[in-house]
C-alpha cells in the first residue's frame, strides 16, 4: 500500500466533517429565523400630525418664585430726541458808561473834566458813572458847558450851538420908594419875568420890551425899565454883587444873539 493513502483518508474525514458543522449551523438559523413563515408586511405609515402651535394671545403666567422667562426678541431701545442747545450766557451788564457826543457844528473841540476828546462827533469809552463836566467849543459860536449825569451803559448827548438857550433865576429884592418886597428874577429866550407875592410889582417883559438893562455892581443894583414905562431896581441878600453879575451877563449874551439873528 502507497503510504500517502492514510493522509488522504484523514484530509476526507475532516472535509466531511466540516460539512457538517456548516450544516447544522444553518438549520439552526432557519429554525430560529421562523421556517418557512411569510415575511411579515410593513405597516403604512399615518401622516405625521402638525404640532400645535402657541397661540400669540396666550402668555404664560410667572410661578411665584420663578423668575419670568424673558421674550426670545428684546424691543428696540427708542431713539433719545436731541437736546435743544443751551441758550448763550446772556452778557454781564456793563458798569461804565460810553458817551456819544455830536453837536450841530462839525468839528467842534470836546473836553470832559478838562480833557480833551476830540472834535465831534466824539465817543468816550469807559466813563465812571456819576457827575462829570462836559464843555466843546467852536470857532464864531459861545462855549457850551453842561453838567451831565453818567450812567452804566451806552447815551447819547447832543450840543446844539446854534440854539439860544437861557435858563436863569435869582432871588432877588426889589426897593420900593418905602420898603421893598422879595420875590424871585427869571430869564428865558422869552424875556424877564418877576415873581412875587406882590401882585402890582409882578411883571413878564419881552427882550424887545426893554429900554434898559444895566447893572452896578458897587452899588449892588440891578435896574429893569420898560420901554416908556416904569423901572425896577433888584439887589440880593448876598455880601458881594456877584450874582447880579453872573445873571446880567449870561441875559446880555443871548440878547445880543437875538439881535444879531434879527438883522
Amino acid at each position: 500500500m502507497d503510504e500517502h493513502e492514510p493522509r488522504v483518508s484523514r484530509l476526507v474525514v475532516v472535509m466531511a466533517a466540516l460539512g457538517g458543522v456548516v450544516l447544522l449551523v444553518g438549520l439552526l438559523l432557519w429554525a430560529v429565523g421562523g421556517g418557512d413563515r411569510p415575511p411579515a408586511q410593513p405597516e403604512a405609515e399615518s401622516p405625521a400630525r402638525p404640532a400645535p402651535q402657541p397661540s400669540a394671545a396666550t402668555v404664560p403666567e410667572p410661578v411665584p418664585g420663578k423668575p419670568a422667562e424673558e421674550p426670545s426678541e428684546r424691543p428696540r431701545a427708542r431713539r433719545r430726541a436731541p437736546e435743544a442747545p443751551k441758550p448763550a450766557p446772556e452778557p454781564a451788564p456793563p458798569t461804565l458808561g460810553e458817551l456819544r457826543i455830536d453837536s450841530d457844528v462839525p468839528g467842534a473841540m470836546v473836553f470832559l473834566d478838562r480833557q480833551y476828546l476830540g472834535e465831534t462827533p466824539v465817543t468816550a469809552r469807559g466813563v465812571a458813572p456819576g457827575t462829570h463836566t462836559l464843555n466843546l467849543s467852536a470857532d464864531g459860536y459861545e462855549g457850551q458847558s453842561r453838567t451831565i449825569e453818567v450812567e452804566p451803559g451806552p447815551s447819547d448827548v447832543m450840543v446844539r450851538f446854534k440854539e439860544i438857550r437861557l435858563d436863569e433865576a435869582l432871588d432877588v429884592v426889589h426897593k420900593h420908594g418905602v420898603g421893598s418886597c422879595e420875590g424871585r428874577l427869571v430869564a428865558t429866550p422869552r424875556g424877564l419875568r418877576y415873581e412875587t407875592t406882590q401882585k402890582n410889582d409882578a411883571f413878564s417883559l419881552s427882550f424887545d420890551q426893554l429900554e434898559s438893562f444895566e447893572v452896578d455892581y458897587l452899588k449892588k443894583n440891578l435896574r429893569v425899565k420898560r420901554r416908556g414905562g416904569k423901572t425896577w431896581n433888584f439887589t440880593t441878600h448876598t455880601e458881594s454883587a456877584d450874582p447880579l453879575f453872573v445873571f446880567h451877563r449870561e441875559v446880555q449874551k443871548v440878547r445880543e444873539r437875538l439881535a444879531a439873528g434879527a438883522k
